[in-house]
């Protein structure tokens, strides 16, 4: 999990907001379609670099969903807003979503104040860990560990699929490592935290960036 800084909301998503009166309110179910929609999903693609909010692999419009921080099911109030809304894995019409289901889809409607690690914590990245070998495990802190192993599970974190994707992008990012020196590997994992010209993390630059801080 990489944390998310949010911006502003896009200002045609506000302009349509503001539209509300006596006999028209914006609202998720009824009428946000096109285009505030796209809109409102494009920008929250670049702001996550186009990698998923919670596994972190890359994704596009087609291929995610907006997903609710905050499921509307509890926070009514907060559907339509920006700070609440983010990119997850596995599109909005791939109904039911493909096997195996994980992430957004996969969490539903749980949301948990203490035991939801959010994304859009700064510190999010510190309830993780992850061995060369793809998994994703909760950090040895134990203060920290109760939400991140609740957090793994709800989004299904750790199944076979993620652990095989990340593996590879593992692989990919450490080959050749042994013949760099401390600091030239600190530079890579910096480099792994910064968007390429497309705008464009790593896919699973989270992890690459751990075992590059830690394993060297």
């Amino acid at each position: 999990m990489k944390y998310i800084k949010k911006n502003s909301e896009p200002g045609k998503f506000s302009n349509w907001k503001a539209l509300e009166n006596d006999d028209w309110k914006p609202n998720w179910d009824d009428n946000f379609q096109k285009p505030e929609k796209a809109i409102v999903h494009d920008s929250l693609l670049q702001e996550q670099g186009y990698i998923c909010c919670y596994c972190g692999m890359r994704i596009t419009r087609e291929t995610s969903h907006i997903e609710h921080l905050k499921p509307r099911s509890h926070y009514q109030h907060l559907a339509l807003e920006y700070t609440n809304l983010i990119a997850s894995c596995q599109g909005e019409s791939e109904e039911p979503p493909p096997v195996p289901v994980h992430c957004g889809h996969h969490k539903k409607y749980w949301y948990d104040e203490l035991l939801m690690v959010s994304p859009l914590e700064i510190n999010c990245t510190d309830f993780f860990k992850y061995p060369a070998s793809g998994e994703i495990q909760p950090t040895d802190d134990p203060a920290k560990q109760a939400a991140a192993k609740t957090t793994i599970e709800k989004l299904a974190l750790d199944i076979n699929k993620l652990q095989n994707m990340r593996k590879v992008a593992i692989d990919a990012a450490l080959m050749g490592i042994e013949d760099l020196t401390d600091e030239e590997i600190q530079q890579l994992a910096e480099g792994y935290n910064q968007v390429d010209e497309n705008g464009q993390y790593t896919p699973f630059c989270a992890a690459i960036i751990y075992l590059l801080k830690n394993y060297f």
